[in-house]
């Protein structure tokens, strides 16, 4: 059995990936990306690699979710190295903890590599610091999006707005 490494693509330039991030694709038997993930990128891994795309567009509705649960089970048990290419930082607005409960639940080891997440970086290229020590100490991250499974299906935005933060 092998490992599932959970990787952080960047937010699309693939001279932001990080130099673990690079090396396992380098290595890895078995790419699963989707997206937001730079096809640049695909480019760094062997020949021999298995390339899977599982997409996850905006609109959706999850239905992906599953089969890409399967195929981490799946290639896991046939790869040495599995790599999950998530745009971004896989723990940023995804569904990170869906994929490692499966996981989990089959006793297939992972581990997560950070990745430069939009987040920042957007603000960075644009030469927008986020926290600056005389005006903010702090700043608040939210999705557009609700999250699927919450009971109130609306995101705050007059709450988020009164932060005395800024919101990214």
């Amino acid at each position: 059995m092998g490992t599932v490494y959970f990787v952080g693509a960047g937010p699309g330039d693939p001279d932001l990936i990080t130099l673990r991030g690079k090396r396992l694709l380098k290595e890895a038997d078995c790419v699963i990306y989707d997206r937001l993930v730079s096809p640049e990128l695909l480019k760094q891994t062997k020949p021999a690699c298995e390339k899977i795309y599982v997409g996850k567009e905006p609109n959706e509705g999850g239905h992906g979710q599953s089969r890409i649960q399967r195929f981490l089970v799946e290639k896991a048990r046939r790869h040495r190295r599995v790599v999950r290419l998530k745009g971004g930082d896989p723990t940023i607005f995804g569904r990170l903890s869906e994929e490692m409960r499966v996981l989990l639940k089959h006793r297939i080891p992972f581990e997560i590599v950070p990745g430069v997440s939009s987040v920042w970086s957007a603000a960075a290229s644009a030469g927008i610091p986020l926290t600056d020590r005389g005006l903010s100490s702090s700043v608040v991250i939210a999705t557009g999006h609700p999250a699927a499974s919450a009971k109130e299906r609306t995101v705050h935005w007059e709450q988020l707005g009164r932060a005395a933060a800024p919101l990214v």
